[in-house]
């Protein structure tokens, strides 16, 4: 489904992996383009990974706070999208022209097939996904502490882009004329239920692993120093909030039947996007703390 979509994501996943695997490998932090490299990958404090930065080049840095601008702007759109997606289900609303439009040059052919049994799983996904940004937001607003790490003005920029796509991408696995709401219930399958039964089993425990991390500046002193963290999944991987966004993703693809290509596709995005940023994160607590444990991985308990 979706030729142009499936293309977009492929690559993105592709430049996400290429760029775990340079990681990996260990890749050369000198010359301008290794630290273009560097600055483009890394954000908050894994930005030390970087060595002394140029001041031209902090010039492109931006608040690492303004992560909350993403799930603002998901808020918004996303929860736009879904008022139309209702509104065509239930009120036999057609989407707008322009929207219409734009589905058709992202999904192709497949915005003019009927493909009925999957409007259940479009609504409970793009419900989920405004569910899961508006808990981001909060958590960012109410729970999270800052310290004073930034990142590259492009990742600021591709962080806004990516919540504009993926809201996109689960309407793009529906026709544009939309209008068959009244049957919507009766197509309830048992992978809708395993699906969201791993949606709140993961953000659970993301929730739970924000809320370590921002306690471990919560002491009797704000600080904003880094520690160890420990509890919950902590106690297997570095990045466990990280896993747990993968899983999230991993519940939306049970939720479209575990057939839908597109999405197996955003999630391989997603799975080498938070393994990059899992890696790094990892290299920091082990290059900083020298009593880290040993038997913790980066991303994947037992495995990565």
């Amino acid at each position: 489904m979706g030729s142009a979509l499936n293309a977009l994501w492929v690559l993105l996943a592709a430049a996400f992996l290429a760029a775990l695997l340079l990681e990996l490998l260990q890749a050369p932090r000198a010359g301008l383009g290794s630290c273009l490299f560097h600055d483009l990958i890394r954000y908050g404090k894994t930005k030390s990974g970087c060595g002394q930065r140029q001041a031209w080049r902090r010039l492109l840095d931006v608040p690492k706070r303004w992560f909350s601008h993403f799930y603002i702007l998901s808020v918004v759109w996303n929860g736009f999208l879904l008022l139309l997606l209702i509104q065509a289900l239930f009120l036999s609303r057609p989407f707008p022209i322009w929207l219409q439009d734009l589905l058709s040059a992202l999904g192709g052919a497949s915005q003019n097939q009927d493909v009925g049994d999957k409007h259940l799983s479009v609504l409970l996904v793009l419900m989920l996904l405004l569910l899961h940004s508006f808990r981001r937001l909060i958590e960012c607003l109410c729970i999270s502490v800052f310290s004073s790490g930034v990142l590259h003005i492009v990742q600021y920029c591709f962080g806004l882009g990516y919540y504009i796509v993926i809201g996109l991408t689960v309407l793009c696995q529906v026709p544009a004329n939309v209008s068959n709401g009244k049957d919507l219930f009766m197509q309830v399958c048992w992978y809708h239920i395993l699906g969201i039964m791993m949606y709140i089993w993961a953000s659970v425990h993301q929730h739970r692993c924000h809320v370590i991390l921002a306690n471990l500046r919560k002491r009797k002193v704000v600080s904003l120093n880094h520690s160890i963290p420990f509890g919950d999944w902590f106690e297997r991987v570095s990045c466990p909030h990280y896993f747990a966004e993968l899983l999230i993703y991993v519940s939306m693809a049970i939720i479209f039947g575990f057939q839908n290509l597109t999405w197996w596709l955003v999630v391989m995005f997603v799975l080498f996007n938070q393994a990059l940023a899992a890696v790094l994160c990892h290299e920091f607590y082990v290059n900083k703390f020298s009593c880290y444990p040993t038997h913790r991985k980066a991303f994947i308990p037992f495995l990565f």
